[in-house]
């Protein structure tokens, strides 16, 4: 088998083990037993369990930025594009099962393995954001505002709604998810 193919499948392995176990549980024993390979193979990659999470991370993140990648347009307003965006980006993060596990063990356990990894996938989606949020500004489709916080508060409201909001109340429909938004962006809470 060739180097590059080892060393994904390790990685495969690892991601598998993380999603399984979470970060602080997972051995390179049993990274190494998943990939049906000895544990110093892994070595041979990776120098430890926190260099083999972070490269795992790198390959999620280009993953999301590949999203949305493929679902904006250009030619498309700055809302819809948001709104294709962050439904792409969440319904991603709400499937992959090792996202899931770093957020019941942040929520369990306050793992910082964990929790930065999570701040590194946030970060990453925070710079697109701002990015096509400041996009819109020039191209005068949004006022002008704080680029940082505007990118922050969409992706909270988004984040709120589609999971958030679902402990405690019925599951808000995409369709009515981007009418609050579209609306709230566009009104605030101006009673006019």
């Amino acid at each position: 088998m060739a180097a590059m193919d080892r060393r994904q499948q390790i990685m495969n392995s690892a991601e598998r083990s993380f999603a399984l176990f979470g970060y602080k549980a997972t051995t390179m024993e049993q990274v190494a037993r998943i990939a049906n390979v000895g544990k110093g193979t892994i070595y041979t990659f990776f120098d430890n369990k926190e260099e083999l999470f972070r490269e795992i991370l790198r390959s999620i993140i280009r993953d999301m930025k590949h999203i949305t990648e493929e679902t904006v347009q250009d030619d498309q307003p700055f809302l819809d594009n948001v709104h294709q965006s962050m439904d792409a980006l969440l319904e991603y993060r709400q499937k992959h099962e090792l996202l899931i596990k770093l957020f019941q063990e942040v929520n369990e356990f306050g793992t910082p393995q964990a929790k930065e990894g999570l701040q590194k996938v946030e970060s990453a989606i925070l710079e697109y954001m701002e990015r096509q949020v400041t996009r819109a500004m020039e191209l005068g489709q949004i006022r002008q505002d704080n680029p940082k916080i505007v990118s922050f508060v969409l992706l909270k409201l988004y984040v709120t709604l589609t999971s958030d909001w679902n402990k405690t109340n019925p599951a808000l429909h995409k369709a009515q998810i981007q009418a609050f938004v579209s609306q709230f962006l566009q009104s605030g809470l101006s009673p006019t």
